[in-house]
């Protein structure tokens, strides 16, 4: 009898909950999605996903069909968003329900589904975001200034010795203040195995996860399916020989601080504390291998997005010199000539942070952000966001909203100033462009620190004008971004140059501090 009552109980809750699960899927399907281009039978529309500067188009339909887009391929859902109320409202508001990242089938294939950047919510991309966390918080980030300094004072001497080669000084900047620290390693050129390695793998990763670009991201199940069979070679090939590239990238840097470690010869690195604390306390090969990641992603994280963000302020300052020499003056008249900026400055230089702020409104690294996930079905201003849908967060569009920032297009830093010279409401916007909710970017402070540095660094002692060709005739610079998750501008021409003799003596003598 007690047997039978529990099944009928049973029995009542499970049509209790098929009645509610009923219910529940009836309301939603009255439900539209947010609004967008009419799909296509089957293939919904994959026609119209843009593959050139998406967030350009997308800011384009935003015109037409509001501040939260739909699209669909084939089944997967796409959602956009396209204001900073919107992505504040479900990324921030409900991150919960937003903080978990889209199921990519070939980060797996390629060997990169370590990358906690893309990992899913869960136990594990804790682990890894706690132990990145614990050497990236903002209290850690003075440790790292003196590294950052050096680094930008290398630039410096860099760009007096070979302007011509401005692009990839800027590269090397990069990859220096990020190797360095987390590895302990001491970039000189960008012909450096471990760089080259890194950005091999940020360029085939990019590709990888690009929409669109290979059929196993929305049919799973092709990854079953062997390469031997006609038109499922390809991602099969580009990720085995993507995974020999990581492979490599995660092993190369990982030995060498080991090894260094082992003969008593390294310098201290984040790698080199995690290392430490692992064995002091008994660890495991398993965290070993979690460092190794952990680092990995560090790198990766942290060479492109501070490469296209100094290579457009070289844009920047190159099409507005007004806009240079302003900034020059608050600096001559703050500091003077007879020293280089340092961090303490920053508070007395309103002008050069709002070009700092213009700077990455103007050109965010990451016009389309990284892409959210939904974990359960939600509803937003009568709108239907499906469970699973994949949500990009457009702060290109945000960034670029005439109703907030008129002539968006153009480079004003003034727009961050109130009347009296001061920043304005307008000056936390930009710091969006690390992204919302629980998947902000962990790495924001030292990125923001190193960028900031760097840019006044260059004010102080340099000019960036425009080249000019055999005639003397200025070359404008309007140089092509390119479409990657990290846009950066391809390599242009502009001419650079020490302000004066007293500046380059100022860089020159930076090398006694090295």
């Amino acid at each position: 009898m007690r047997n039978a009552m529990a099944f009928l109980l049973f029995l009542a809750a499970l049509s209790t909950l098929i009645l509610l699960t009923s219910v529940r899927l009836r309301r939603y399907a009255r439900l539209p999605y947010p609004p967008g281009p009419r799909p296509r039978f089957l293939i919904g529309n994959l026609r119209d996903i843009p593959v050139h500067l998406p967030w350009l188009t997308y800011t384009e339909w935003g015109k037409k069909y509001g501040e939260i887009l739909h699209a669909r391929i084939f089944g997967e859902h796409i959602v956009i968003l396209n204001s900073v109320k919107v992505a504040i409202d479900l990324l921030e508001k409900r991150s919960s329900t937003y903080s978990d990242r889209p199921t990519i089938p070939m980060l797996s294939l390629m060997g990169s589904d370590f990358n906690f950047g893309f990992m899913p919510h869960g136990d594990k991309w804790r682990k890894y975001r706690r132990m990145f966390h614990q050497h990236f918080r903002k209290e850690a980030i003075p440790d790292y200034r003196p590294t950052q300094v050096r680094k930008i004072h290398d630039l410096l001497r860099r760009l007096v010795a070979t302007p011509e080669d401005f692009y990839v000084h800027i590269k090397t900047l990069a990859a220096g203040i990020i190797m360095a620290i987390t590895y302990g390693h001491e970039v000189q050129t960008t012909q450096d195995r471990f760089v080259d390695l890194a950005h091999e793998v940020n360029d085939k990763v990019a590709a990888g996860v690009q929409p669109g670009a290979f059929a196993v991201n929305s049919f799973p199940f092709l990854r079953h399916i062997p390469a031997w069979i006609p038109g499922c070679g390809g991602f099969h090939e580009f990720a085995r020989d993507t995974r020999i590239v990581i492979a490599e990238h995660l092993d190369a840097p990982f030995d060498f601080v080991q090894k260094n470690m082992r003969d008593g010869a390294y310098t201290t690195s984040m790698l080199s504390k995690i290392l430490e604390r692992i064995e002091l306390h008994g660890g495991s090969v398993a965290e070993e291998q979690v460092a190794k990641e952990v680092a990995a992603v560090t790198y990766s994280a942290g060479f492109d997005t501070t490469s296209a963000a100094v290579s457009s302020f070289f844009v920047a300052m190159a099409r507005n010199p007004d806009v240079q020499r302003k900034a020059q003056a608050e600096i001559d008249n703050i500091i003077g000539i007879s020293r280089l900026p340092i961090f303490e400055d920053r508070p007395s230089l309103p002008y050069v942070e709002a070009v700092y702020r213009e700077l990455l409104r103007w050109r965010p690294p990451v016009p389309l952000g990284v892409p959210h996930a939904v974990t359960q079905d939600d509803l937003y201003d009568g709108y239907l966001i499906p469970r699973g849908a994949t949500v990009f967060s457009n702060i290109w569009a945000m960034m670029h909203d005439e109703t907030t920032y008129p002539d968006a297009d153009k480079f004003i830093p003034d727009r961050f100033l109130a009347p009296e010279g001061t920043p304005n409401k307008h000056g936390d916007d930009t710091m969006l462009v690390f992204g919302f909710g629980r998947r902000i970017c962990p790495g924001r402070y030292a990125a923001d620190a190193a960028l900031w540095l760097a840019i006044v660094s260059i004010l102080s002692a340099l000019d960036i004008q425009q080249a000019k060709d055999a005639a003397g005739n200025e070359i404008e610079v309007d140089p092509v971004w390119t479409d990657a998750i990290i846009s950066y501008p391809v390599p242009f021409d502009c001419s650079v140059n020490p302000r004066s003799e007293a500046a380059k003596k100022l860089i020159e003598e930076t090398k006694m501090d090295t």
